[in-house]
């Protein structure tokens, strides 16, 4: 197969402390636990648009085209095995995680393989991460979604074998951080709200200001799961503020909401939901088929 030049986005993952794994579990169990786990990484990889090069024991090495998928694709997997995993496997410890890094930037395709430079940054990245990290540069930091680039922290600028200059490296923050709440109970009112009405797929859902913030997309860990590949694992939140229900955009691809006021496209803005009308995640409201309705009871 001839040589072929692509920009692409490196990532190699890999099971953090698999030998104690063995020691722990036994052989046979460990294997088994480990292959499952390289299965639902390898789904992930998938899903987002991805292609596995190879697995080597307990890391698998994989490409996409853009930066953002396998961002995406990173923060799909740590959920995977934090959540997934020990659905599968009763045997999986509560300590499983992986590490990941990754590296966009020029490379060589042959014979099935990858070679370059940043196939050489991205399995450094890797190896800079802990359990439960997924590290990166600044160049692939540069070329992620503003949405997604906000999910970002600069962690440090360190030396490269092979690199002239130091590199500035990231991490990508995949485990939402506790939300602060108002005190709304302080807030002084004549009138006490009502609640907030959410349907979606046969499913009720109400929402009143003694509640705590409720969130929609497509990972578990939403209240109310949305299953559209255009929805972020934690696309928006919904909370009552001083007796007003607040959306908030946080995904890659935007919030659409329909209102008695008319339509709203927002990315990382909120919104006053009044009366009744639809929301859509990341989809416009025309093209979508997962819609939520909402009604402010």
């Amino acid at each position: 197969m001839a040589r072929k030049a692509a920009t692409l986005s490196i990532v190699f993952a890999d099971i953090s402390g698999s030998t104690r794994l063995y020691e722990s579990l036994g052989d046979s169990v460990a294997r088994e636990l480990i292959a499952q786990c390289l299965g639902v990484m390898t789904e992930y990889i998938e899903k987002n648009g991805g292609r596995v090069i190879k697995t080597i024991g307990d890391e698998i090495m994989c490409t996409f085209p853009t930066a953002d998928q396998a961002v995406e694709a990173s923060m799909d997997m740590q959920e995977g095995v934090a959540e997934d995993l020990p659905e599968i496997n009763i045997n999986t410890p509560s300590t499983m995680a992986i590490r990941v890094g990754l590296h966009h930037g020029p490379a060589i395709l042959e014979g099935g393989d990858v070679f370059g430079d940043a196939v050489n940054i991205a399995a450094r990245m890797a190896g800079l991460a802990k359990g439960g990290q997924i590290i990166t540069t600044q160049e692939t930091a540069e070329a992620l979604h503003s949405a997604l680039r906000s999910s970002t922290r600069h962690l440090d600028r360190i030396p490269v074998k092979g690199k002239s200059d130091d590199i500035d490296i990231f991490e990508v923050i995949w485990q939402s951080e506790d939300v602060t709440r108002m005190a709304t109970g302080l807030l002084k009112s004549q009138d006490r709200p009502g609640q907030l009405v959410l349907n979606h797929d046969g499913r009720e859902m109400r929402l009143d200001q003694d509640m705590p913030p409720m969130i929609l997309g497509r990972g578990k860990k939403a209240d109310m799961i949305v299953n559209d590949s255009m929805a972020s694992r934690e696309h928006a939140r919904i909370e009552c503020r001083r007796g007003k229900f607040i959306l908030t955009d946080m995904s890659t691809n935007g919030t659409y909401v329909l209102t008695p006021e008319g339509p709203s496209y927002l990315r990382r803005e909120d919104i006053v939901l009044t009366g009744e009308g639809k929301i859509t995640l990341g989809r416009d409201l025309s093209e979508a088929t997962e819609v939520v309705n909402f009604f402010c009871d």
